[in-house]
């Protein structure tokens, strides 16, 4: 028999091996990183205090706690969001090229930015009912428990949530070459004013989208069109991004970029791709909050 101490490292281990699910669940939910692990802490210290032992399945339990702490703080977070400066973005993360993680498609794109977005068209049971049962592949039964309604309404929620989501975003998917392709090119435009090669990659109806979220200078409305878009590019952020230094990254499962200046990160972009594999949508993150604590991270 084991002893208590065994029992609290069982139960740890346990924990930290549903740590990047719970994790996932929770920042696809609330678009905000730092918000996430608050769940989760949240999370970790019901289990440890709960008899373990009395649980048939720990996971399942797990998930039913975290997604009800993480609707609870989503529902905190909205009426702040009412007043916030300008575009709000989801946080951005530094997601692990680990390729064991990420373990379908699906999985995949449902942590870019373009996709994260969507989620805000619906509301906070419809998302969770959409993720629990589209993404984490829980059952409708299993669902309907954790949001605590009937199976008939979980249905209806996710049908609901399927119909404001446009289902083409999450399944097309597009080859690191040409993501590395277009970031040549957009880099380029920015530091040199050589648009040829991106205005073929950009499509017509792009849109710009830039959080500074009132505590940095930034666009407060986004940008439209391809020639918009590009006049902004070579005529304010070759500008504004003069003396920055470029590293390309892995932002929210696709590539991006992570701007500095005197080591100190300024910007954070992620960009969104249509079926024809041009992009239209560029995200540009500036609030400090967001971006200050842009470390790699294990989620699924």
């Amino acid at each position: 028999m084991k002893n208590n101490n065994s029992k609290k490292i069982d139960g740890i281990n346990l924990f930290e091996e549903a740590r990047p699910s719970l994790l996932g669940l929770a920042y696809r939910i609330l678009g905000s990183m730092a918000d996430a692990e608050d769940v989760v802490q949240d999370t970790f210290i019901k289990w440890d205090r709960t008899e373990q032992q009395t649980i048939e399945t720990p996971k399942a339990w797990l998930t039913t706690v975290c997604t009800r702490c993480s609707l609870d703080q989503l529902r905190s977070v909205s009426r702040t969001r009412v007043d916030y400066i300008g575009t709000w973005l989801p946080e951005p993360i530094h997601t692990s090229n680990d390729s064991e993680l990420i373990t379908s498609i699906e999985l995949g794109q449902s942590l870019t930015t373009a996709f994260l977005l969507m989620l805000e068209r619906l509301t906070p049971k419809e998302r969770a009912a959409y993720l629990l049962y589209e993404i984490f592949d829980n059952s409708y039964a299993d669902v309907a428990h954790i949001l605590q309604i009937k199976e008939m309404a979980c249905r209806k929620l996710v049908s609901r949530a399927k119909s404001n989501i446009d289902q083409t975003k999450i399944r097309n998917t597009t080859s690191v070459q040409k993501q590395k392709e277009f970031l040549n090119a957009f880099q380029l435009a920015v530091t040199n004013g050589e648009i040829a090669e991106l205005t073929t990659l950009l499509a017509r109806d792009i849109k710009l989208n830039a959080d500074g979220g009132g505590k940095v200078p930034s666009i407060i409305r986004p940008i439209e069109g391809r020639e918009s878009v590009i006049e902004f590019i070579v005529k304010s952020l070759n500008i504004y991004w003069a003396n920055c230094q470029w590293e390309k990254v892995d932002i929210n499962n696709s590539l991006g970029f992570s701007l500095k200046e005197e080591n100190n990160i300024t910007a954070i972009l992620s960009f969104s791709y249509d079926k024809q594999d041009q992009v239209d949508g560029i995200f540009i993150v500036r609030n400090p909050e967001k971006i200050n604590n842009f470390d790699e991270i294990s989620i699924h």
